[in-house]
């Protein structure tokens, strides 16, 4: 698995054109996991809810810990991959244990639902941040086409996504649950080859960080981080089915990654570097807010999406979960290249607003979208039935709102950190997924809980009245951060 290098990294980053060729063996890559992982996301909530028979409320709460497990642990393989794997080798043995994971759901969806979903948190974990990486690696620090280097590989994650949500969910619902797992395992086999056979082109990216040491010495550490991550699995199995043990463990590894960023930042000894890195902390944070409200997709809106919604999409006849799965993921693809077109057209102009004002507006139109979701409730026919269009309407706001945010979040935490803590930077922002997730989850539940009723009626009103208050938080939240954005543009320094 070490480097057979074909190029030097000199070579790689001094590339013509917009984009290098190997951002294109990323791509895929990462479009192939994401399909897995969006498939398998669209699907666990309803899943739980029809076949595991657990109540909308129980199904958030699982689904927020799973979620919550998933992106913690890429903060734990994004450390392991900085100080002992290298990117390449922590992909390749994620890689595989997710698929492992697909394949005993697959297997037995009932009986093994768990123990599957325990094997996809370690691999997704080691999986995840480590491409985000090698994505920032393929360009200079100075290089001005890093973002749209993202912005690409963004679109990657979505089309994956796109296929995923909608594929998955179809074999479920209407053919067999034993399928819907079984493709989600074998598009997770396309993407581990396609990395085999490019990762050449890669050069010394991605290699082992212990090169200098003896090889005997790097093989015991790297055998002891594959035995423990699979030792691990019971634990995870156990905190997933039982969410007061994921609030535990979620706190404790919060406090641990809190108090390590500390220490990284205390050792670095350079104020300047320092301010930069605070300042990368704060768009973390704000970050965890957003995924708090906007990830309900995968939660209470998949449940609202089964039962309070018609299937008449413009006209035409679609399954509600699969627009819900999927209209996020399209929506980003066609409007992702337009807002990067108005980005580059504003900063033409010198109006183009910095990347904190960005991530205000981001949280705008999250407001906006939920007051959309809420005023769905004003398009129902008196069973509680009520329209897809408004539904879909409202996801093409939150996109707009993710792209503000998203894309530009991974690049500027790339640019704002010192190149040795890449890995614990990206692990932080997908720490701050899980901790989004974690919240979302228990929003989902608390906003499912309010129904007092058991007709579709009450659902639909406890269900709107959750997302009206989902609107106001962040509503609020994006205000507090235009108004602090001159403070923290002075952490920023230079980067842009």
């Amino acid at each position: 698995m070490e480097s057979t290098s074909m190029y030097t990294i000199e070579e790689i980053q001094n590339f013509k054109g917009k984009y290098p060729k190997q951002l294109w063996y990323l791509f895929t890559v990462e479009m192939w996991e994401r399909f897995c992982f969006y498939g398998m996301r669209g699907v666990l909530t309803f899943f739980m809810v029809d076949q595991l028979l657990l109540k909308d409320d129980a199904a958030n709460l699982q689904y927020g810990a799973i979620q919550a497990f998933v992106y913690a642990f890429t903060f734990i393989g994004g450390i392991f991959a900085d100080k002992v794997l290298g990117f390449k080798k922590s992909l390749f043995f994620g890689g595989i244990v997710m698929i492992l994971g697909n394949l005993l759901i697959a297997f037995s969806p009932q009986d093994m639902f768990y123990y599957g979903i325990a094997f996809s948190i370690i691999g997704t974990g080691f999986f995840k941040p480590n491409i985000s990486s090698m994505v920032g690696e393929l360009y200079d620090e100075k290089d001005p086409r890093r973002d749209a280097g993202f912005g690409m590989f963004y679109a990657g994650i979505n089309i994956g996504g796109f296929l995923g949500g909608i594929l998955c969910i179809y074999l479920g619902k209407f053919y067999s649950w034993q399928l819907c797992f079984l493709a989600a395992a074998i598009v997770m086999i396309f993407g581990l080859l396609t990395f085999l056979f490019t990762k050449k082109h890669l050069g010394p990216i991605g290699d082992s960080p212990l090169l200098e040491m003896p090889e005997s010495k790097r093989r015991v550490r790297e055998i002891a981080v594959y035995v423990g991550s699979l030792i691990s699995i019971p634990f995870i199995y156990t905190m997933v089915i039982n969410t007061d043990y994921t609030d535990y463990f979620m706190y404790t590894i919060g406090i641990i990654a809190l108090l390590y960023f500390i220490y990284e930042l205390v050792k670095l000894g350079n104020v300047s570097l320092q301010k930069k890195l605070i300042a990368a902390f704060a768009f973390i944070f704000f970050y965890l807010l957003f995924n708090a409200i906007y990830e309900q997709s995968g939660g209470s809106l998949s449940l609202f999406a089964k039962d309070n919604l018609t299937n008449n999409l413009l006209g035409f006849t679609i399954d509600p979960n699969a627009v819900n799965n999927s209209s996020n993921t399209l929506f980003v693809i066609i409007l992702s290249p337009l807002i990067g077109l108005l980005w580059l057209w504003l900063a033409k102009m010198k109006l183009e607003p910095n990347t904190l004002i960005k991530f205000g507006i981001g949280f705008l139109f999250l407001s906006a979208s939920f007051y959309i979701f809420y005023y769905t409730k004003f398009f129902a026919n008196a069973e509680g039935i009520t329209s897809l269009n408004v539904f879909t309407f409202a996801y093409f706001i939150t996109t707009i709102g993710e792209l503000c945010l998203g894309p530009i979040g991974m690049s500027i935490i790339t640019k704002l950190s010192p190149k040795r803590l890449f890995g614990m930077m990206m692990g932080l922002w997908f720490l701050a997924s899980a901790f989004g997730q974690l919240a979302a989850g228990k929003l989902g539940a608390a906003i499912s809980q309010s129904n007092e009723g058991t007709t579709l009626v009450t659902k639909l009103q406890s269900y709107t009245d959750g997302y009206y208050q989902l609107a106001i938080y962040a509503l609020v939240a994006g205000i507090v951060l235009i108004v602090i954005s001159p403070l923290v543009k002075k952490l920023m320094q230079d980067v842009k």
